[in-house]
């Protein structure tokens, strides 16, 4: 179960930052909420996936599923540029988020 909610954390952590990009310093309303509410709920599910799981693994985890899928939303949204040397890296994060479910 902790697993389950530290993903979907780490989900809602893209989503927040996202929303933090778009918000454009907090001057529009709509995104402004969508990151308050998405950033509680994100650290609510990390905290909880902290009370069974190790710090280190949840955090690199939590950390790791935001920020390839944000820089990926990012990349198809054409909000940045993307390449494959990009793409690879991002791969990465993913394997090695993987890697650290497997061993534990």
């Amino acid at each position: 179960m902790a697993w389950i909610v530290l993903v979907l954390s780490g989900i809602l952590e893209a989503v927040w930052a996202t929303a933090l990009g778009r918000s454009e310093g907090f001057t529009k309303l709509g995104p402004s909420v969508v990151f308050g509410v998405a950033l509680i709920l994100s650290m609510a599910g990390l905290a909880f996936a902290m009370r069974s799981l190790p710090i280190g693994t949840s955090y690199a985890v939590w950390v790791g599923i935001g920020a390839a899928l944000t820089v990926g939303f990012a990349m198809v949204t054409g909000a940045e540029s993307s390449s494959l040397v990009k793409i690879l890296l991002i791969l990465g994060i993913v394997g090695c988020v993987v890697g650290l479910k497997v061993l534990h």
